[in-house]
């Protein structure tokens, strides 16, 4: 039994998109509150754009703002989503002697799978750096999964499981 346990902890890029909603929502949340001060007419219309807006921009901040943890103890890797810094979901847990292979994305050993047609999810920092660090898994049933591991993730896992995974 392995005694091996490692945290790996990457954040995903946020999109252009949401970045313009988080910053758009929380301005017209801002201007929302200062007109009713100045419009005291229309103070229950504006109480709730301000209330509407306020949320939205919670929530826009929520599910834009967020992080992947990765976790490896005793031949498991445990994919957790954390949003805004605040809220913890397990995605995934992955069995390592069900994986087929492991490798960087641009990697001559993933050639045999180009090809096959694979659920995708990512997990991954979402964004292609030079030099790409994001690493695919095939995994049984027919997923691919995108992952950004550290190279200490990596090289406990390689020992574990040697002719599964690739660091290239």
């Amino acid at each position: 039994m392995s005694d091996a346990y490692v945290e790996c902890l990457v954040k995903a890029k946020t999109s252009l998109l949401g970045k313009f909603f988080r910053v758009l929502l929380t301005t017209l949340t801002v201007i929302l509150v200062l007109a009713i001060f100045v419009l005291p007419p229309l103070m229950i219309f504006e109480m709730i754009g301000a209330i509407l807006c306020g949320v939205g921009a919670y929530f826009v901040n929520l599910f834009t703002n967020l992080e992947y943890e990765y976790l490896y103890l005793d031949k498991e890797l445990v994919v957790d989503k954390i949003m805004a810094k605040t809220r913890r979901k397990r995605i995934a847990t992955y069995q390592l002697d069900r994986v087929e292979i492991l490798a960087p994305i641009k990697s001559y050993h993933l050639d045999n799978y180009k090809n096959r047609s694979a659920k995708v999810k990512d997990y991954s920092i979402g964004e292609e750096l030079k030099p790409d660090k994001r690493f695919v898994m095939f995994y049984e049933g027919g997923e691919k999964i995108l992952l950004s591991p550290s190279e200490e993730l990596i090289k406990i896992m390689k020992n574990v499981a040697p002719r599964k995974i690739f660091s290239d």
